[in-house]
């Protein structure tokens, strides 16, 4: 029998992220096509650089809301007409508002993107905002309010961004608005901000998908040539970082008695994409701490302690600014334990990591790449994705080949920068820099919570606790 000679594997070749063709149209719309052999339902994606510091400040939540009711019937379609259109032609809608701006996403078979388009170009120029739909989606954000508090994992997050963010700062409260704000929006409110908004200048639009055959910039030019550019200063709200609380580095503890887990969020100021020393260390440093079931904090917490079923960090940069976010469930009776070895190993930067830890977070970046990029909709999701940051997709292309030359003195430099601008301590001010928020049994956990000593501990005892 003959032996074969095992073959020799061949480290991947770089990967680059599709290439797209860009139009620009005089609106002020820039279209970017990127050609996916074989996809043949259409991915379309719009970003528009809105911010929510552009609501008025008695009516924040109005920009979901309009967002929301966008496809709720247009001028020439009531509500449930213009929702058999689009099932009759196969589109799929949906519309969302977030830190980085309002997003569409409208998936369609290639063979009915031209009446699509049409569709699409309905919702943006002749929304009928009709006064029942309009109440329909108050109310519902409504009952979401009663429900993001009472949900440990929505609770915590509601509280951790009201204890990092200066009380001024639109960032303090929910993306979707207060009870006090949302109660009070009306259909002229949400036309009025329409109006005032949702423009053609400066929008980005992505088109991915098989498009073979199809001249998509002359079919968007048919269909959103006519839409109106406006003329509001766009980014302008964008480009400015949120302002932190001058007292963010403290503990939170929101009471719910008798809660089996506690819920925690534990935070800091983290860098943009634009940050020193580049970008590529920092979703490594995530991965390392805790951006997978082998991470730092996994590794002890659930595997060696079982306090958890498993616990996330990651970098979240905005356009200007970011932060960096860890946030899970423990076991009630692990409350303290869990919270002192957290902050632990979230310090424990400051002590260096292995090339070995490194190489790992590196290796599932850069080689998980292809497949994460492998279809039109994650193509275009992470295409608007970039030109909401002010970024083209080449940033993608460039951090994944700077990636490849990220090793631990860059790793331990770029902890260091973060550690120094969080004001992030170890040893005796292990709690400094970090704010934190819970979500569990107060009377069970402050006086032990309080004898960690890492910061002020303040009680925040809901109506219903």
């Amino acid at each position: 029998m003959t032996e074969l000679a095992r073959p020799v594997v061949a480290p991947p070749a770089p990967w680059d992220f599709p290439l797209a063709a860009t139009h620009d149209l005089p609106n002020g719309l820039r279209l970017l096509t990127y050609d996916v052999p074989g996809q043949y339902v259409l991915s379309l994606r719009l970003g528009l650089p809105i911010s929510l510091r552009d609501e008025p400040d008695d009516r924040e939540g109005v920009a979901t809301i309009m967002a929301r009711s966008l496809d709720e019937g247009t001028e020439r379609w009531s509500a449930e007409e213009f929702a058999r259109l689009l099932e009759r032609k196969g589109v799929s809608f949906g519309a969302g508002m977030g830190d980085s701006g309002l997003s569409l996403d409208l998936d369609v078979v290639k063979g009915n993107l031209e009446p699509a388009l049409d569709l699409l170009r309905q919702i943006l120029t002749e929304p009928a905002f009709p006064q029942t739909e309009v109440a329909r989606q108050v109310r519902t954000r409504l009952a979401e309010i009663d429900q993001e508090r009472a949900v440990p994992a929505a609770r915590a997050g509601l509280e951790f961004v009201r204890t990092f963010y200066a009380p001024d700062d639109r960032s303090s409260r929910p993306t979707g608005g207060s009870r006090g704000t949302v109660a009070q929006i009306t259909r002229d409110d949400v036309v009025r901000f329409h109006a005032e908004h949702v423009v053609a200048a400066g929008v980005t639009m992505v088109v991915a998908g098989d498009l073979e055959g199809l001249d998509v910039p002359a079919l968007v030019d048919a269909s959103l040539g006519g839409w109106g550019s406006g003329d509001r200063e766009r980014d302008r709200h964008l480009d400015r970082p949120a302002t932190l609380a001058t007292d963010r580095s403290r503990i939170v503890l929101v009471h719910r008695a008798g809660s089996v887990q506690t819920e925690l969020v534990v935070g800091a100021p983290g860098p943009d994409r634009s940050v020193e020393g580049g970008w590529a260390p920092y979703p490594v440093l995530g991965f390392v701490l805790g951006g997978s079931p082998t991470a730092r904090v996994d590794a002890v917490l659930r595997e060696d302690k079982g306090y958890t079923y498993g616990i996330r960090s990651s970098f979240r940069p905005r356009r200007a600014g970011g932060l960096f976010l860890t946030s899970g469930s423990v076991r009630s009776d692990s409350t303290t334990e869990s919270l002192r070895l957290l902050v632990e190993i979230l310090g424990s930067g400051s002590d260096g990591f292995s090339e070995k830890e490194i190489r790992s977070g590196v290796d599932f970046i850069s080689k998980t790449a292809p497949g994460r990029y492998a279809t039109a909709d994650a193509i275009a999701d992470e295409a608007v994705s970039m030109a909401l940051d002010g970024r083209t997709t080449e940033f993608v292309t460039s951090n994944l080949r700077d990636l490849r030359t990220v090793d631990a003195p860059r790793v331990d430099a770029a902890y260091a920068r973060f550690a120094e601008r969080a004001g992030i301590g170890v040893g005796p001010r292990a709690g400094a820099g970090w704010t934190i928020a819970m979500v569990g049994d107060a009377d069970a956990h402050l006086d032990t919570i309080s004898a960690l000593d890492l910061g002020e501990v303040t009680v925040v005892r809901d109506d219903h606790s």
